[in-house]
């Protein structure tokens, strides 16, 4: 298990919410050290992925469960959008029908009902994988302080799971996001969706975790795991 850290400042101007995001998948393609050329990304979201392949590539293949999503996906004749829910069986029952080279998940499957039976959904496709799952340690001094139990799995958890269906070699990147005020980083907590939408502190509660909360900046974890 091999564990690094990165360090970014969050400018308010720079008007987007998928700064760890944007790095996740810049490191997720730094991995793959071929050109696939029949492609799926689970949780496909507005195209993040998509828009940073540089290699020439015959079908792309984006699932999400968020139309809204979808509809702000790049449309091309070689790129398929299909809404589904990686929770659900039969869509991968449905994509049985196609051959990947290559399955990429990026900042998705943390969000996974049951991680285990996805993990056996994903070995089914029968192709390498390359994915990017965020750990409980996402946020942590934050739901320290607050008194909150964590959202998300344990990077053993994860690597248990994972271990059952894959042979895999498994990274762990800690990123810190810095911001110039707390007010700022709430801000990005309730527009980047990182926190789950869940919604547990009152407005008084809230305020109170703001004044408290010790650092300039947020805490992420993110599992790698990538096979060849």
């Amino acid at each position: 298990m091999k564990i690094s850290s990165e360090f970014s400042k969050h400018a308010l101007h720079y008007g987007s919410y998928n700064v760890i995001q944007n790095k996740v998948i810049k490191r997720l393609l730094k991995e793959v050290k071929y050109k696939p050329k029949n492609i799926l990304d689970l949780g496909c979201g507005s195209g993040a992925l998509y828009n940073s392949i540089d290699w020439k590539y015959e079908h792309f293949t984006g699932v999400d469960f968020a139309p809204g999503m979808l509809e702000l996906h790049p449309k091309a004749k070689n790129c398929e959008c299909i809404y589904g829910d990686f929770n659900d069986k039969t869509l991968f029952e449905n994509l049985l029908t196609y051959k990947y080279d290559h399955i990429f998940s990026a900042s998705a499957l943390q969000w996974a009902d049951d991680l285990d039976m996805v993990f056996k959904n994903i070995q089914s496709l029968n192709a390498p994988i390359s994915l990017a799952i965020f750990s409980s340690n996402t946020f942590k001094t934050l739901n320290e302080t607050a008194n909150l139990t964590p959202l998300l799995r344990s990077t053993d958890e994860i690597d248990k799971l994972q271990k059952k269906y894959f042979d895999a070699e498994l990274g762990v990147v800690e990123y810190k996001l810095e911001f110039e005020t707390t007010r700022a980083m709430f801000k990005y907590i309730k527009n980047s969706g990182v926190s789950g939408s869940r919604k547990v502190l009152d407005y008084k509660q809230t305020k109170k975790l703001m004044y408290d909360y010790p650092l300039n900046y947020l805490e992420f974890e993110v599992v790698f795991i990538n096979s060849h």
